[in-house]
């Protein structure tokens, strides 16, 4: 997926806490196509069970 096209965010790409912060959805990783290593709430690529 080309950069550009990930700047452009959809609504149901992410949700805003309470205190503010974004969190990405399950279907933004999977258009992102990789993991990020960041332990994101929504991975889709199990990344939390990989460090047990």
């Amino acid at each position: 997926m080309e950069l550009e096209n990930l700047n452009q965010l959809e609504e149901d790409d992410f949700y805003l806490t309470s205190e503010g912060y974004k969190v990405f959805t399950k279907k933004y990783h999977i258009k992102r196509g990789y993991c990020c290593k960041s332990n994101c709430r929504h991975c889709p690529f199990d990344f939390k069970n990989q460090n047990k």
